[in-house]
């Protein structure tokens, strides 16, 4: 017996209406968390009076205001020093941070727990605590105006990454470790050889999380390089941007697409890593 085209569509019809009511709240959610950057990129894409005007989309795409903000600020200069911070930072975390996280899951050592119960206690410290001493120490270094201060501490790791990185080697058997001592490598070796390999995820996670928290630090930046125009990040531009453009949404709004931009494209080049290194998955199957 054959189908009519009309019985096809009717069939068609009820289970998209279906699946749009099992999904509905997922839907829903979705035009929610996707509405605010649908409303920056088409703001972006407005003249300046249809920004200020109750206008819902624009009637010309204006792709010239993209180009319009690097003629009124030093976009570029600001990318540049963003870039300098935040991969300076992570590559400085992961350079640090590895071996203490290895030492805290992988060797025995009398006062181990004690040290990593430091390390927890140094993530719940607020920042604020030590602001005041950090900042007197890094001025009396001569280093305030640069973004020096918010890069060479990573040199003496990061207390969440090194708490990421310890629960992720957590999960990797020990078995593999004294394979390779039987074999012959030290510490050291087994680390490069053999846990570095199989911890790339939960490696690509810390360095991910310090990557975006460098990229959209503002609190560091406003801090030390506030009097420092030639030392401003993105995020301390684009506040002073808005400052002196506060009528040019249009242009505040292309300024902002291009800060989210590639921490959005890294995400998603990146996410497959992200999410094993977050769920703390270490062994393949």
């Amino acid at each position: 017996m054959t189908t009519t085209p009309v019985y096809r569509y009717q069939r068609r019809s009820q289970n998209i209406l279906a699946w749009i009511g099992r999904n509905s709240l997922l839907l829903a959610l979705t035009i929610i968390f996707l509405a605010p950057f649908l409303f920056i990129l088409v703001t972006a894409l407005m003249t300046r009076n249809e920004a200020l005007g109750s206008a819902w989309l624009p009637r010309s795409f204006e792709w010239g205001n993209f180009s319009e903000m690097f003629h009124r600020a030093p976009v570029l200069r600001w990318t540049v020093n963003t870039l300098i911070y935040s991969v300076l930072a992570t590559g400085f975390m992961l350079l640090s941070s590895i071996p203490v996280a290895y030492a805290l899951a992988r060797l025995e050592w009398r006062g181990r727990r004690f040290a990593f119960l430091l390390v927890i206690s140094a993530m719940m410290l607020p920042p604020q605590v030590t602001t005041v001493p950090l900042y007197v120490m890094w001025n009396k270094a001569h280093l305030t105006g640069t973004l020096w201060p918010l890069i060479l501490p990573m040199l003496f790791a990061d207390a969440f990454s090194v708490f990421l990185l310890r629960q992720f080697l957590l999960t990797i058997p020990r078995e593999y470790g004294e394979a390779a001592k039987v074999d012959g490598c030290g510490e050291l070796r087994t680390l490069l050889r053999v846990i570095i390999p199989m911890a790339r995820p939960g490696i690509a996670a810390a360095a991910l999380f310090q990557f975006f928290y460098s990229w959209n630090d503002y609190y560091g930046p406003l801090l030390y390089t506030s009097e420092s125009s030639n030392n401003w990040t993105l995020s301390l531009g684009l506040s002073s941007f808005r400052s002196m453009h506060g009528t040019e949404w249009n242009l505040t709004m292309a300024l902002t697409v291009l800060v989210m931009l590639p921490a959005i494209v890294l995400f998603f080049l990146a996410q497959k890593a992200f999410v094993q290194g977050v769920t703390l998955t270490g062994v393949k199957g």
